[in-house]
């Protein structure tokens, strides 16, 4: 049993260690599309077939940082927000932009998940995925509603946005080598992708703010 404890207790670690390596490549490279499992494995200190016995795939390598970022977004919403009351459309939009912002990784991984992730494993490693998304998704939406003034229709539809918002501007904002070089040489085009944060502050404001008063607007009709 101590055996078996102590073989649990070393997969844990070694899967641990694989996720960070595969998240500071990321942030290394500029995106998850760089990962190959070669240098994550190296970075962690194993064998390049090590990482068979954790992961089944880079995919599910990847699928599994992506379930992580959604509970790391929601252990920072419910922190930021804990114990106020009375937020604006505004200030609500702000934590849920400045939270996303802070996990640069998730928002590239939104991305990917959407496009080949989820559907590149097995179904129930992919249900797993859903869950937990799912679960984490909805206690950010239940700390917003008891933080805000917004209704939990509008959070809800103000994480849709933020979401989709923030997987597209992060994307842009992080352009391939060619593209930045191209932007170098034809600045006009390059500018949108210089201000992700900021880009993104404003875009989920402007939703909060347009959606409340059109929801209140069409209650006084």
């Amino acid at each position: 049993m101590h055996q078996r404890a102590r073989s649990a207790e070393d997969k844990t670690r070694r899967s641990e260690d694989l996720l960070k390596a595969a998240e500071a490549l990321a942030l290394e490279l500029g995106g998850v599309r760089y990962i190959t499992l070669a240098p994550v494995t190296e970075r962690a200190g194993l064998h390049r077939t090590g990482v068979r016995r954790y992961f089944a795939s880079k995919e599910e390598l990847l699928l599994e940082l992506a379930e992580r970022g959604w509970g790391q977004w929601r252990d920072a919403i419910k922190g930021e927000v804990a114990g106020r009351t009375g937020l604006g459309p505004a200030q609500t939009a702000a934590f849920v932009s400045e939270t996303l912002v802070a996990l640069p990784v998730f928002c590239d991984l939104l991305t990917h998940v959407a496009l080949y992730l989820e559907g590149d494993v097995d179904i129930e490693r992919a249900r797993r995925y859903k869950t937990n998304a799912f679960a984490a998704h909805d206690e950010i939406a239940t700390a917003l509603d008891h933080a805000s003034t917004m209704t939990l229709e509008q959070i809800g539809n103000l994480l849709a946005v933020a979401i989709t918002l923030a997987s597209g501007f992060w994307q842009v904002a992080h352009p391939t080598p060619t593209l930045a070089t191209l932007y170098e040489q034809e600045p006009q085009w390059g500018h949108v992708a210089l201000d992700f944060a900021s880009r993104l502050n404003r875009a989920l404001k402007a939703f909060a703010i347009g959606f409340a008063e059109s929801i209140a607007q069409g209650e006084g009709a």
